[in-house]
C-alpha cells in the first residue's frame, strides 16, 4: 500500500470452514465451506448491482483498512497490542475474521487442501477473459505469463471458443501445462531474436 502499517496478518487467498457469525448475518452459518475474496461484494451499491463491474464501493480492494469496516477496529492482537488486517482477508493465520461479503460459499464436498487457488488465480484469469476481454468465438488471444493466473485466462480463453489461444512464458517447462489450459501454442520469447508480439 501507499502506507505500509506493520504489524499486521497478511495473505488474501484461502479456504475454510466458517466458525461463528456476527449478527445479521444470514449468508453463511456456521460448518459452511468458503473462500475469502479481497474483491469483496456488497450486494447493495451500484457496482454489485451491475454486470459490468466487480469493485464494489464498500469492499473494493484497499491496503490501507485496517480493521474492520462497521468500527475500523481489528479483531487480532498478541500482548494487547493491535495486529492490522490486510486486504480484508488476513488469511496467514489460523482462524481470521472477515466482512460477510469478503467470503464466497462452495460446495462443501470440494476439497478444502486444493481449491484455495479459486479465491484470487483462478478467479482473477478467468474472469478478465470472460468477463472483461470477452474474446470472440473463434478469436486469437495472447496470454502473456503462464503461471496460475495465466493458465486461468488460457481456460478463459478456451471456454470463449478462441480458435487460436498462444501461450507466453519464459519458463519453456510450462509449455506442455499450457496445452491443458486451452493453449493452442506456445512462445518463449527467449527463442526468439525479434520482440515476441512481432
Amino acid at each position: 500500500g501507499q502506507n505500509p502499517l506493520f504489524p499486521r496478518i497478511l495473505g488474501h487467498e484461502a479456504e475454510g470452514v466458517v466458525e461463528s457469525v456476527g449478527e445479521g448475518v444470514i449468508d453463511v452459518q456456521p460448518g459452511d465451506h468458503v473462500l475469502p475474496i479481497f474483491t469483496g461484494e456488497c450486494k447493495e451499491c451500484p457496482h454489485c448491482l451491475s454486470e459490468a463491474s466487480n469493485m464494489c464501493d464498500l469492499l473494493r480492494i484497499n491496503t490501507e483498512r485496517r480493521g474492520m469496516l462497521h468500527d475500523g477496529h481489528t479483531r487480532f492482537s498478541k500482548d494487547g497490542k493491535p495486529i492490522y488486517h490486510f486486504l480484508g482477508t488476513s488469511t496467514f493465520s489460523k482462524y481470521t475474521v472477515v466482512h460477510v461479503g469478503q467470503v464466497a460459499k462452495i460446495n462443501p464436498e470440494a476439497p478444502l487442501d486444493k481449491v484455495c487457488v479459486l479465491s484470487c488465480e483462478m478467479s482473477t484469469g478467468f474472469g478478465a477473459t470472460v468477463n472483461v476481454a470477452k474474446p470472440k468465438k473463434g478469436g486469437f488471444v495472447a496470454v502473456f505469463g503462464l503461471g496460475a493466473v495465466g493458465l486461468a485466462a488460457a481456460e478463459g480463453a478456451r471456454v470463449c471458443e478462441a480458435s487460436r489461444i498462444i501461450g507466453i512464458d519464459l519458463n519453456p517447462n510450462r509449455s506442455e501445462e499450457a496445452k491443458k489450459f486451452g493453449c493452442t501454442e506456445f512462445v518463449n520469447p527467449k527463442d526468439h531474436n525479434k520482440p515476441v508480439q512481432e
